[in-house]
């Protein structure tokens, strides 16, 4: 019996640990989770004793090694700690992104992966999607060509950035990292996947620009419940929570979905302030622009002001190119023709789909793990191994460099002086 530990058992933490429960030769063993309701949920979901819930990490490690391997799902700024006591004591792991905000603790966490020889899996959930499988499968095929250049888009979700990078718990930079870190790193990862090389160059730009206080309706206040001009702002956390009861991101106000219930949290909850009138600091868009090492060209637009959350890339390739929108859940294959008045060659794929979160990424990535597990693979063969996972930080980090500085980042450079910092 393979035995898993969970830290964090929030959302993310729970949407894996829950795969772990329904698979056969797998098991939970404990929980670290400082939140109490947050605990017992998780105690009663996994069947824990008393003896088998912690309210803090250092608790669990004192106890030496009692399971095969950690989820480490907590908050972005305490990955590091719990890393690399984990490795320290042998534990294998699956680790949310991003693996640090902070670029030399990525590092040490990927020099410690290796020392130990622990199998550290990055949850870039992506690579493991039915969507974007099919699409490398595409481009590695040779069909259409060598890739010339991407565009590629990242639609937050107007709502979904009120809730999680405004009112919510990655509204600030320093407390847990910048957006194109926290959100996008998924993005540099599958892009570099599908592109097959290492950066060269990034520029990036954006800022904060609508989600701040010059930008409140006249007459608003400080939360939505007492303001006397909610029922003319979309933001009202009236509108935001009450017709979505029971689940994300309501689920995340509170444990009592009743109407009551719901109100009764965000007369004191972070969600339930004016979305113009909080604490937020990471940027609500931002462009990137990237060379690869192998000449590809990439524009990359992460995005708040958009109405649905998900993904589209247009890959532009020298024989034909790729369209994809993730959400509706289409890849359009076209191949160029000598002519506009040529007969139009395209196909429409419309991928496999698989139950869970992600676009089934986050159930795929589970199997791939809990087989790794019982196989006692390298995770360096794993399709998301922290080796393979460090490119994607490296990038992140870059793009936020080059966005405060106004001055386009050499990747090589940028990688040397982190190495040299570390």
């Amino acid at each position: 019996m393979i035995k898993i530990a969970l830290i964090g058992a929030g959302q993310r933490g729970n949407i894996y640990a829950e795969q772990i429960h329904i698979s056969e030769g797998v098991e939970i063993v404990a929980v670290v989770e400082p939140n109490e309701e947050r605990r017992i949920i998780a105690m009663e979901a996994y069947d824990l004793k008393n003896d088998q819930a912690y309210t803090s990490s250092q608790d669990f490690f004192d106890k030496g090694k009692i399971a095969d391997a950690i989820i480490l799902a907590n908050m972005d700024r305490d990955h590091y700690i719990d890393a690399m006591a984990a490795m320290d004591l042998g534990y294998d792991l699956l680790l949310e992104k991003p693996i640090s905000p902070v670029m030399s603790e990525v590092m040490d966490i990927r020099e410690k992966a290796d020392a130990t020889g622990c199998n550290v899996i990055v949850c870039h959930v992506l690579r493991y999607t039915k969507f974007f499988s099919e699409i490398k499968q595409i481009i590695d095929s040779g069909e259409l060509g060598r890739v010339i250049t991407i565009a590629h888009n990242e639609n937050i979700g107007n709502f979904h950035m009120a809730h999680s990078f405004v009112r919510g718990n990655w509204s600030q930079a320093a407390v847990s990292s910048p957006l194109i870190m926290q959100k996008s790193c998924h993005d540099m990862d599958i892009l570099t996947w599908l592109v097959g090389s290492e950066s060269k160059t990034i520029s990036s730009f954006g800022d904060l620009t609508f989600f701040k206080e010059a930008n409140a309706p006249a007459g608003s206040s400080e939360r939505c419940l007492q303001c006397s001009v909610s029922d003319a702002c979309r933001f009202d956390v009236k509108k935001t929570y009450l017709p979505i009861r029971g689940t994300w991101p309501a689920t995340v106000i509170s444990d009592d979905q009743t109407e009551e219930g719901l109100l009764e949290a965000l007369e004191t909850s972070p969600y339930g302030r004016c979305v113009y009138r909080c604490n937020n600091d990471v940027c609500d868009n931002q462009v990137t622009l990237i060379e690869y090492k192998n000449g590809v060209t990439v524009s990359f637009n992460l995005s708040a002001f958009t109405d649905r959350m998900g993904r589209t890339i247009k890959i532009m390739c020298e024989h034909g190119e790729i369209r994809g929108d993730d959400v509706r859940n289409v890849i359009e294959v076209s191949k160029f023709t000598s002519t506009q008045s040529e007969g139009y060659s395209q196909r429409v794929i419309h991928p496999a789909i698989v139950e869970g979160g992600h676009g089934g990424g986050d159930t795929e990535l589970m199997e791939d793990f809990i087989r790794e597990l019982k196989m006692k693979s390298p995770s360096v063969d794993n399709r998301s191994s922290i080796q393979k996972s460090v490119e994607s930080h490296i990038m992140s980090y870059a793009a936020e460099t080059s966005r405060v500085t106004g001055v386009t980042v050499d990747v090589d450079d940028i990688k040397a002086s982190i190495i040299s910092k570390g």
